[in-house]
């Protein structure tokens, strides 16, 4: 039974217009914005970037939510987006907002009570619409883009459009899906283009004005005299880098050659796609580049996020990047100069041969794709993919939402030599939460998902890890061990939980569906 108070018609408007002002008042703050500086060390409470600071780590340093009480975590607030797609963008807060976006749509939503306080929606348009990775906020400007290649900038207030600018042709076959990467005054944009065969495109974009500040071909424009990639094209930048500002590098994962699966009309290594690349931050220069898999003929992008961390290594304090590609082997390298530290599976893999000087799988070609089908491992979903990993400094563990799987690979020359050339299959498959010892790559625990996963992963200075399982749960497990200590049916978990303090409450934020869901430890009595 449901009883209802009755309000004096003063008090109760009163009490609604206290309302309105409580929601106005941190889009006002919002006008401050996110600065540089500030995502050169974001505050304790915030997540202001698509990975919450610039290392890719994915962890909050908030510590109210703790293995012992997450057991009591309620449900604080949901969003409705009542968008058909499930949500796989990773939400931002800053200002006491959180800015959620999913293809051609965006929503600031008060972070206290997921009351929407504004909505833009990109008209309608013919690009391809795969999903969403999310948005970023500098001072009072919010990015989005779009699935036909374009960069919009909104005001933070209210979502108008102040900008908008093309950062592709979708005409011949570009689309936009990743969330933006702001650096100092770069606002760093990269494009995707699977199906024809294009050139990898990052561009730096003034965040004031939408000019264009430089761009990096990660496979040279049709033209290019003198070409080291063999022919090949592709190598698309579809996921959000990593940045360290005392190198002022830029680091981004580069997706796959094109055509896809065929081999032979791309002869070489096929730089610098499948590869890690360093970048100047100021100019696009490239620094180093490191590929995960030379002259790939698998589909396997290595976008994967580049995780930054100052640690020891062998002994010796070094500044590394970890990453686990989607190949299924996991690198750790010296992010000043791009040397190879340790190569080792952490996902199942038959498709190498062994591993070369420079530290790089060395491609059997038995398991090339052929007309009568190869079975390889990963198979084309790969031994993980876009969602994102996470860095817990105080175990030194790399939760990573892995893959065993295989796969049957075709190819044949009727295929052509065009975009998608050839054909794959799969056979079997598993999602498996994977905690990797970043110095040895040795497995630490695991954690079976069940079908395929497709959360991220955060993990808190308290000692506890959250994704989603293919259960359509939202997990909380602890970080030491890989033990459940709770979780909640909440709809399929998209790649990206973020957590927050506002008000002096944490709050845990997560994608299940089409929803947005707050959780947070219950309040006692006023």
């Amino acid at each position: 039974m449901c009883t209802r108070q009755l309000v004096p018609l003063a008090t109760g408007l009163v009490a609604a217009l206290g309302a309105f002002a409580f929601v106005l008042q941190p889009v006002a703050q919002s006008r401050q914005g996110v600065d540089a500086e500030m995502l050169q060390q974001p505050p304790a409470e915030s997540w202001p970037t698509y990975h919450g600071d610039y290392t890719g780590r994915r962890h909050s340093p908030l510590t109210e939510i703790t293995p012992a009480n997450v057991h009591q975590l309620t449900l604080a607030w949901a969003f409705q987006t009542g968008q058909a797609q499930p949500i796989k963008a990773s939400p931002i807060f800053a200002n006491g907002i959180v800015y959620l976006t999913m293809p051609d749509n965006a929503w600031a939503v008060d972070a206290r009570t997921g009351r929407q306080v504004w909505k833009y929606s990109y008209p309608v348009n013919t690009g391809f619409h795969i999903g969403h990775r999310g948005a970023a906020v500098y001072k009072d400007f919010v990015y989005l883009t779009t699935p036909d290649a374009h960069l919009v900038a909104l005001d933070a207030k209210d979502g108008k459009v102040r900008w908008n600018v093309v950062i592709a042709d979708a005409k011949k076959g570009y689309w936009s899906s990743n969330a933006p990467l702001l650096v100092r005054n770069h606002l760093l944009v990269g494009v995707s283009g699977d199906f024809d065969n294009l050139p990898g495109m990052l561009k730096s974009i003034d965040p004031e004005t939408g000019s264009t500040q430089w761009t990096f071909y990660s496979t040279p424009p049709p033209g290019t005299p003198g070409s080291p990639s063999g022919g090949a094209t592709g190598g698309q930048m579809w996921m959000t880098g990593t940045y360290d500002p005392q190198l002022n590098l830029v680091y981004v994962g580069t997706g796959n050659p094109t055509p896809v699966l065929n081999g032979p009309v791309r002869p070489g290594d096929n730089p610098w796609t499948c590869s890690i690349v360093a970048l100047d931050a100021d100019t696009g220069t490239l620094a180093w580049g490191f590929q995960v898999s030379p002259h790939d003929t698998h589909d396997w992008d290595a976008s994967e996020v580049p995780v930054l961390v100052d640690g020891a290594f062998e002994g010796t304090p070094r500044k590394l990047l970890l990453q686990a590609s989607r190949n299924g082997y996991y690198f750790v390298l010296d992010r000043t100069t791009g040397k190879a530290l340790l190569t080792t599976p952490f996902a199942a893999v038959n498709w190498a041969s062994g591993i070369d000087k420079d530290g790089r799988p060395t491609p059997n070609p038995a398991k090339e794709p052929a007309r009568d089908g190869r079975l390889v491992a990963p198979n084309e979903s790969g031994g993980t993919n876009y969602r994102s990993p996470s860095f817990d400094p105080a175990t030194g563990l790399l939760i990573v939402s892995a893959h065993d799987g295989y796969g049957t690979y075709f190819f044949k020359p009727e295929h052509g030599a065009y975009g998608w050339a050839g054909a794959d299959h799969n056979v079997w498959g598993k999602g498996v939460l994977r905690a990797i010892e970043y110095q040895t790559g040795k497995i630490r625990w695991e954690h079976e998902l069940g079908g395929e996963g497709a959360a991220g992963v955060l993990t808190t200075a308290s000692g506890l890890t959250v994704t989603g399982d293919a259960a359509v749960n939202v997990l909380a497990l602890r970080t030491s061990d890989g033990k459940t200590l709770w979780h909640s049916a909440i709809g399929r978990v998209g790649n990206g939980p973020i957590a927050y303090t506002l008000d002096g409450r944490q709050y845990i934020v997560v994608g299940g569906g089409g929803a947005l869901y707050a959780f947070a430890l219950p309040r006692g009595p006023s």
